[in-house]
């Protein structure tokens, strides 16, 4: 069955079902789709955007047989990823300005996510479909080499992009990764409205580049932007969509973009809260709020059904999902400078998360646990 056969309040509650299993996976807290699953009838389509199509609808479990993702039992891996696309230039390739590895141990009772800096020094991979040789450069542009798609330069492809920053995360980290998804700045501010805003402690205050009071942009000048900013003051802040956005781009402040991905970091799971306190899965009508929010600003990619994910991750408690900032430094001065590179403390960290050993670790390194 496709999409377009369905009823239309069925279709609804399938691409609702799909948008909040993947805003679950943004927001590490899949558990809440997992109460509409029995409302589901078999079938279903692709995510807008996603390379192969992938099952989203599941029937209902019989009293006697497994759930969905009964069998999944860690550890899994996914990559979520925030998008710069400029949507008003023509052929923009997409850049990967926020990149975050959610990883789940096996048994699959507590979950670790961390951020790898947009400018880390990585060997991205040769990948022929886009016609790229591979080459040692920025994280970021894995996405923008991945996306590009031979005889169509204006026609950038943000799923094949995708295959390849896959490729080069998990080249870097030693990780398998099992499923992931991507949502585009514009996707995110209207995913916040969509939900009502919300609610986040602002740990430090953060003047906007981008971004005056009433919320329009700031007018570019020669060696930057002029006029009035917002300015997010240290404290408990109501954010809506696109302060939400604003406040987590921001990396020239103090910290630079390790505190960026903190304050990212800080925001997903700000999101999760929002979710689950609500109990959006209850509400049909909320669902298709998000649904009509997100459009195709969203693609998910993953080898299982996102819902038998979505399953296998409901058992992970909140105080079991831990944010870890990992740190690093510059490479090169200057003019002359490269990238970013993790320091012994971070990449350390990644060893002992793939052998097992990551609560022992930060245990002696308490310090790379983000407050929130």
């Amino acid at each position: 069955m496709i999409l377009g056969s369905m009823a239309p309040r069925r279709r609804w509650l399938l691409l609702g079902l799909t948008a909040l299993a993947a805003v679950a996976l943004i927001a590490a807290g899949a558990v809440v789709i997992t109460r509409l699953t029995g409302d589901s009838k078999p079938g279903g389509g692709p995510v807008a955007g996603s390379p192969t199509p992938s099952p989203i609808g599941t029937p209902t479990p019989s009293p006697s047989g497994p759930p969905p993702g009964a069998d999944i039992t860690g550890p899994l891996n996914l990559l979520l990823v925030g998008v710069d696309t400029r949507v008003s230039v023509p052929g923009w390739e997409p850049h990967s300005d926020a990149v975050l590895v959610l990883h789940v141990p096996k048994g699959l009772g507590q979950a670790y996510l961390f951020s790898l800096p947009r400018d880390l020094l990585v060997d991205i991979p040769a990948f022929p479909k886009a016609g790229y040789k591979g080459g040692k450069t920025k994280l970021t542009h894995a996405m923008s080499f991945g996306s590009r798609v031979p005889g169509k330069p204006k026609q950038p492809n943000t799923a094949q992009g995708y295959e390849l920053l896959r490729s080069t995360v998990s080249g870097y980290t030693g990780l398998r990764i099992d499923a992931g998804a991507v949502l585009t700045f514009n996707g995110f501010d209207r995913l916040v409205n969509a939900l009502g805003g919300v609610d986040i402690y602002v740990d430090q205050r953060v003047e906007s580049l981008h971004r005056r009071p009433d919320g329009k942009y700031r007018e570019s000048a020669p060696g930057g932007y002029t006029g009035p900013q917002q300015v997010y003051e240290k404290g408990e802040q109501h954010l809506n969509g696109w302060q939400a956005l604003d406040y987590a781009r921001q990396r020239y402040i103090t910290g630079g973009d390790y505190a960026r991905q903190r304050h990212q970091q800080q925001l997903i799971k700000a999101l999760t809260r929002k979710i689950l306190d609500e109990n959006l899965a209850r509400q049909p009508e909320r669902v298709d709020q998000v649904v009509a929010a997100l459009g195709d600003t969203l693609i998910y990619v993953g080898g299982r059904r996102i819902v038998d994910i979505a399953y296998a991750l409901s058992g992970v408690p909140e105080n079991k999902f831990v944010l870890v900032g990992l740190p690093g430094a510059g490479v090169g001065k200057g003019s002359a400078y490269r990238g970013e590179q993790l320091t012994k403390v971070g990449r350390d960290f990644i060893t002992e998360l793939r052998a097992g050993r990551a609560d022992a670790y930060l245990a002696t390194h308490p310090t790379l646990v983000v407050k929130n």
